[in-house]
């Protein structure tokens, strides 16, 4: 399944700037999941399971599934902001969105 990133900065950064971040994100988010056919179902995955019990869930409350989808998430967004923004840490307060 196929998805694309959207970089909103809130500081000055240059359209080539955001563009090569954005590449950055989704590369590493390819990596960690290991294949880019998998990044939209666990994003997606994702959601539900925050809809469903809030950001921040009690684990015992969670199914061994629902487990590891966020984690596999959380560690695969993670390793995403730092690799799109580590060499640009001024567009600290940047946001991204996964459209699929």
């Amino acid at each position: 399944m196929s998805y694309t990133v959207k970089l909103y900065a809130f500081e000055d950064a240059s359209p080539a700037q955001l563009q090569a971040a954005e590449q950055r994100f989704r590369q590493a988010l390819d990596e960690s999941l290991g294949d880019e056919c998998l990044v939209a179902p666990v994003h997606a995955a994702y959601r539900r399971i925050v809809a469903t019990y809030g950001e921040n869930p009690v684990d015992d409350v969670l199914s061994p599934g629902e487990l590891e989808i966020l984690g596999q998430w959380r560690a695969a967004e993670s390793a995403a902001m730092t690799a799109a923004l580590g060499p640009n840490r001024y567009m600290g307060d940047a946001q991204f969105e996964i459209f699929s």
